[in-house]
């Protein structure tokens, strides 16, 4: 399905707005003069004439595991404490001192964020309850599904920023728990070569290599190489994973305003996945090794992934920006595997001498996505002060294609005494579907200072959305959707109590598409978000905190009506109350620091009798802590050594499968790393993971499949040179 003429005429109508703005705010030379004595707010997009070609939110190269800018919460670097939104940066320093490697890494240590484990790269990652369904990569969007694998490899970002809360002021339709944007490391003008090898735990074995440098003697053209590959097995049986990322990047000055940018890379993810344990039907969960695999030795999981980024940025006088980009992806998953589980009816459960049926999945994936945006970000003068103004066009279409079949495997595992020789069962494609969501949406924002210390943000999208599914096997629509000129609001009040302390109130409002299991659409899904909260800056910026308390609420969610044989309908509504407190960065020279505290409670509000009242999301738990801490010294007999330790604790959880509820009391982990700079250049690491060796249950699913436990003690040895 296309975009109509009329939505055709809407898009152009906001793009001749943003050229004709464009020209105004480019002409302002005398103002530039002024601003040499004004205080900008912090915007680092040149001030006072001053044209950056690089990143002015990047932290590769800054030491910190802090930021006081993120581009998340705009259209270009804004400060922390002028979004009006809960916001998490987890900056290159940190992702490097952690090893993290994979988004859910991130996720399991990141404010707000829970991750269902599942293998490396397929987790689901959760936001104030809603599963992120999308991943930004320099603002633009692409799907991200858990079953696909399709999490990046992180080494080619400089940072992850994560904001929590509906986004759909410039991620459009989607989950309304937040977005995750990563960002791409930039070419550099002088020559920098870094590469790292690990080895620990389980054969866990990881190579990265990263070159940039100017391509030509003036420094206008740079390019940037960069290529990871890691190859681990599991503390889990037969279970294993490879992924490996290669990416390259060129960036040209057209002119001494105008920066042009290519990205591209590939990913490849292979494994010998496991779906996790079954359980007993009675509720108990299973007290076995946790080296049990219940899966087949001829399990494979196939991910190909080709990506690519063009970006157009140019400077205006008065520190203003254009900007223009288009990211396209090409995926293909192909996967067949067996566990220990029942379809087509079968009893659930390990029964009294351990043993379960076996199932078999196998599906075909293609993904081609296309995603847009232009953009205009100016300051502006009026009353004396600077304020900002953001307007902006974006576009997406995916064609997503699906083939899928699930097959009952003749025999039963023994849970106690697994064999994973079964023989391979031929799965026939049963469900063949087509689905095609495209959205296209103008959006604007102003961010006005009616006095000094206080900043109002208004902010609003207007948004066309269209999906169709199609059934392959009949040829005929099995679902389709249409939404015109759907006006969805952001406002926010920032107020500045001190120079260093902010207090801020925001409203928002979401938008996401739902279908049935059948392909058939239903109506969207409505969320409102409420959020107050108090962000603050020291030491220049080297450490920040924050503070939100925050109501959300989503409706129209699907239930099945029992009064009507089972036919969906969207008639159920989600209330979700939380606190999120954070704190980043360096109080003193030499001590890093991130610690985060998480509460949620979520019920449904609206929904059949049976579920009236009682939790939504109940796998998240209601209290999360985490803390992660480095010292590093600089003189005396420790000189060159850093000595770091972290820590998680995570309350109660449990999951409701039919009549059964299968628990987990809760976890503390404690992780420790010693680290030591060999000269300037080269580093040398070792990192346990689960110091304590606790046993505890990180996913529960059901009686018969999705029950993960945590990965138990690990060791980590990495040494890393940089030139």
């Amino acid at each position: 399905m296309r975009i109509a003429s009329g939505q055709y005429r809407a898009m152009l109508l906001a793009t001749t707005m943003i050229t004709a703005l464009a020209a105004p705010a480019g002409a302002q030379q005398a103002v530039d003069v002024e601003l040499e004595t004004i205080t900008v707010e912090g915007q680092a997009q040149g001030a006072g004439g001053a044209k950056p070609k690089t990143d002015p939110a990047a932290t590769e190269g800054t030491g910190s595991y802090t930021t006081d800018r993120a581009t998340i919460g705009g259209k270009g670097a804004v400060p922390l404490r002028q979004i009006p939104q809960s916001v998490s940066v987890i900056t290159r320093q940190r992702i490097e001192d952690q090893n993290f490697t994979q988004l859910e890494d991130i996720a399991r240590r990141t404010v707000g964020l829970h991750v269902l484990r599942n293998d490396p790269g397929r987790s689901s990652i959760f936001s104030r309850g809603f599963e992120f369904d999308t991943a930004l990569v320099n603002g633009l969007p692409a799907p991200m599904a858990s079953i696909y694998g399709t999490q990046p490899d992180l080494f080619i970002f400089d940072r992850v920023e994560v904001l929590r809360g509906p986004a759909a002021l410039f991620s459009a339709a989607g989950e309304p728990g937040g977005a995750v944007n990563l960002v791409l490391k930039r070419p550099t003008e002088e020559t920098k070569v870094y590469g790292s090898v690990s080895g620990g735990s389980w054969n866990n074995f990881r190579g990265e290599i990263d070159t940039s440098g100017s391509l030509v003697k003036s420094g206008a053209v740079r390019g940037r190489v960069a290529a990871a590959f890691q190859d681990r097995d599991s503390f889990v049986d037969v279970n294993d994973n490879q992924v490996g990322v290669l990416f390259g990047t060129v960036e040209a000055d057209l002119t001494d305003d105008t920066t042009l940018t290519v990205s591209a890379w590939r990913q490849e993810r292979k494994s010998t996945p496991f779906n996790g344990l079954p359980a007993y039907a009675d509720r108990r969960l299973l007290d076995v090794d946790r080296s049990t695999f219940v899966g087949a030795d001829w399990n494979r999981f196939d991910n190909e992934s080709n990506e690519a980024l063009v970006e157009l940025e140019h400077r205006l006088d008065n520190g203003g920006r254009i900007g223009a980009g288009m990211r396209v992806t090409d995926r293909e998953v192909d996967y067949l595997y067996g566990f220990a589980g029942s379809v087509r009816g079968q009893a659930a459960g390990v029964d009294s001498s351990g043993n379960i049926p076996r199932a078999g999945t196998a599906r075909r994936y293609e993904e081609r996505t296309v995603s847009a945006d232009a953009h205009i970000d100016t300051p502006f003068q009026a009353w004396g002060l600077t304020h900002n103004f953001v307007a902006g066009v974006d576009y997406r279409r995916y064609e997503q294609t699906v083939q899928n079949g699930t097959v009952t495997v003749p025999g039963t595992t023994n849970v106690f005494d697994p064999d994973p020789s079964w023989q391979a069962p031929v799965v026939s494609y049963g469900d063949r579907l087509r689905t095609e969501p495209e959205q296209m949406g103008a959006y604007s924002q102003l961010r006005v200072k009616p006095v000094q210390p206080v900043t109002v943000v208004l902010g609003g999208r207007l948004g066309w959305y269209q999906n169709q599914t199609t059934n392959l096997r009949t040829g005929g629509l099995s679902g389709e959707f249409d939404e015109d000129a759907k006006f969805l609001p952001n406002l926010g009040l920032v107020v500045d109590i001190t120079d260093n302390i902010s207090v801020y109130g925001s409203y928002a409002e979401s938008f996401a598409l739902q279908t049935t299991a059948g392909a058939e659409s239903l109506e969207p899904r409505e969320s409102d978000s409420y959020e107050a909260g108090v962000k603050t800056s020291w030491f220049n910026g080297n450490l920040n905190t924050q503070l939100a308390v925050f109501q959300q609420h989503d409706k129209n969610r699907a239930f099945s009506d029992i009064s009507t044989g089972g036919v969906f309908a969207a008639v159920g509504e989600v209330e979700i109350n939380g606190v999120e407190a954070e704190i980043s960065g360096s109080p003193i020279k030499g001590w890093d620091v991130f610690a985060g505290y998480t509460f949620s409670d979520m019920e449904f509000i609206r929904a059949p009798v049976a579920q009236n009242g009682q939790a939504f999301s109940s796998l998240v738990p209601r209290h999360v802590f985490s803390l992660w801490t480095q010292y590093k010294f600089d003189e005396g007999y420790l000189k060159d050594w850093s000595i770091g330790g972290g820590v998680k604790a995570v309350s109660s959880f449990y999951n409701v499968n039919g009549a059964a509820r299968f628990e987990e009391d809760g976890y503390v982990i404690v992780d420790a790393r010693l680290a030591y700079d060999i000269n300037e250049n080269i580093r040398a690491s070792a990192t346990v993971t689960n110091l304590f060796d606790e046993v505890y249950y990180e996913r529960l699913g059901s009686a018969t499949v999705f029950n993960f436990y945590g990965e138990p003690r690990a060791f980590n040895v990495k040494l890393e040179a940089r030139f």
